[in-house]
């Protein structure tokens, strides 16, 4: 059994077991014969902070740009519904539900095999292939002429962009040290919030300004536009995106083994060499067995079906009266409070609630169930709206906070099974919004009390979820893999709690 260390100790333990490995690689065969390590490593030199000044410049603009239009991809089917695409496909609201259920459930199935290929391949290449094919698929979208043809590129879409969020988790975690993390996950969420609020004002300036220009309606240009774009941003993102810490070509020797030793010192394991140590089967057991893996999952399953009311931000602004583009118009607030908080609460999860990452998701969970509450009882729409726009700042706020704890409570996984570990949670997860696309139908105007009712109870279960996370896992750290512990690991661990 691992052992039990206070809340106030388990971060300092870890750095002291971090630093024992260090001096472990050092005595080792290994250690001389691999160059990528750093024998007289001391965290927070000018030399480090250069280098991750470096990496920042690397990976999060174009990163933040890949997923803005990942997003956008995927919510703009939200704003083509109210500019005429249910009228001109003949399509009902049940029909609209499964649109949305058919790209997640191929999105869900694809993102651990996904994530097992990309631990073993080069980002660079990888993520930029799926990018083209969603993109391509997505301006497809602009000549469909029934709904089994748009039901079939939805399917694509689910399928292509499924390795790209959870791709983006494990280059996280494997470039950033733990206390590092919440911020870059800050600045990555905070695209789809950007993406939001960008894409009501491109669907209304496109309604309103390319709407039956050459005979195309407003809903087709928007797809075509979108893809378009999302195809030629795959091409640049080919020539920026670094791969993993051993093998990427734009640092240097000495800058590699920084990047790889100071991983190592933060007790992500498994950097110090271009490939994984576990098979395929081993990693994939190694994280789908770990109660971890799956308390974190339920987190951010719980979080993810409150997420879903995103796809109707559009329909939910209409229903309170607006009409036109100003429907559009009016979500944009909306994202803007929300990507305040969200920057906000990520810069807090770094600097003071590192150690309490479980009590700051419990916080937002809070003032989600509050504002659901007030949304499904109250009838008067400005308050409505107000409440709606709080409501969207804790849900991407613990987003954030959630994928941070998670990739920082993995952290002592080797590489593949890190990946397992981060698509389950982002893939299971992202399954709530399955039936979170049948809480919205028509028939609930204006007020939609199922919708809101749902998310009160979760996010009201949600509380006690990360109050056990914040209570289990600084007791019970997990264990790297051993191949000749590996039966008895997964025993101890099985019995942790």
């Amino acid at each position: 059994m691992a052992p039990k260390v206070s809340s106030d100790t388990a971060f300092d333990a870890e750095k002291v077991v971090a630093s024992a490995e260090i001096d472990d690689l050092k005595a080792s065969d290994e250690h001389i014969e691999n160059p990528l390590l750093i024998p007289d490593y001391r965290p927070g030199t000018a030399e480090e902070r250069k280098l991750v000044w470096k990496i920042d410049l690397f990976l999060l603009p174009i990163i933040f740009v890949m997923y803005f239009l990942s997003y956008m991809d995927r919510i703009n089917i939200g704003n083509a519904k109210v500019a005429g695409l249910m009228e001109d496909l003949h399509l009902s609201s049940g029909q609209y539900s499964i649109l949305l259920v058919v790209n997640i459930v191929f999105y869900v199935s694809c993102e651990i095999p996904t994530n097992m290929i990309l631990s073993r391949t080069r980002p660079s290449i990888f993520l930029p292939i799926i990018m083209v094919c969603w993109g391509t698929v997505t301006a497809t979208m602009s000549r469909v002429k029934t709904y089994e043809q748009l039901l079939a590129l939805r399917v694509l879409v689910g399928i292509f962009e499924a390795g790209f969020a959870p791709g983006i988790l494990l280059m996280f975690s494997s470039w950033y040290k733990r206390s590092e993390q919440s911020m870059r996950f800050g600045i990555y969420i905070s695209a789809p919030v950007i993406a939001g609020a960008f894409g009501g004002l491109l669907a209304g300036a496109i309604i309103s300004g390319v709407d039956g220009a050459h005979g195309i309606e407003g809903w087709r240009w928007l797809f075509l536009i979108e893809g378009v774009i999302t195809v030629g941003m795959a091409f640049v993102s080919g020539f920026i995106l670094l791969d993993f810490p051993a093998t990427t070509r734009y640092l240097n020797e000495r800058e590699r083994a920084l990047a790889v030793t100071r991983l190592q010192y933060d007790s992500i394991v498994n950097h110090n060499t271009s490939a994984s140590e576990m098979t395929h089967g081993e990693a994939f057991k190694f994280a789908i067995l770990n109660w971890r893996v799956w308390l974190l999952t339920l987190g951010y399953l719980i979080i993810t079906g409150t997420s879903s009311m995103s796809y109707f931000y559009p329909t939910l602004v209409q229903s309170l009266g607006y009409t036109g583009t100003k429907v559009q118009y009016m979500t944009v607030p909306i994202y803007a409070v929300a990507f305040f908080f969200n920057l906000a609460t990520s810069f807090l999860g770094d600097r003071i609630f590192r150690p309490y990452r479980g009590y700051l998701n419990m916080f937002w969970l809070i003032i989600l169930t509050i504002c659901s509450i007030v949304v499904t009882v109250c009838y008067n729409t400005k308050v409505r709206y107000a409440f709606l726009v709080f409501m969207t700042s804790a849900v991407w706020s613990s987003t954030a906070a959630t994928l941070a704890y998670g990739s920082s409570t993995y952290s002592y996984m080797d590489r593949e099974a890190r990946a397992v570990a981060l698509a389950i949670q982002n893939g299971v997860g992202t399954s709530a919004t399955i039936y979170g696309a049948f809480l919205f139908p028509s028939k609930d105007s204006p007020k939609y009390t199922t919708g809101f009712s749902v998310i009160s109870a979760l996010s009201f279960l949600g509380i006690f979820v990360f109050l056990a996370l914040q209570i289990l896992l600084p007791r019970y750290p997990g264990k790297p893999f051993k191949k000749e512990e590996a039966p008895a690991a997964d025993n101890a661990d099985a019995q942790t709690i």
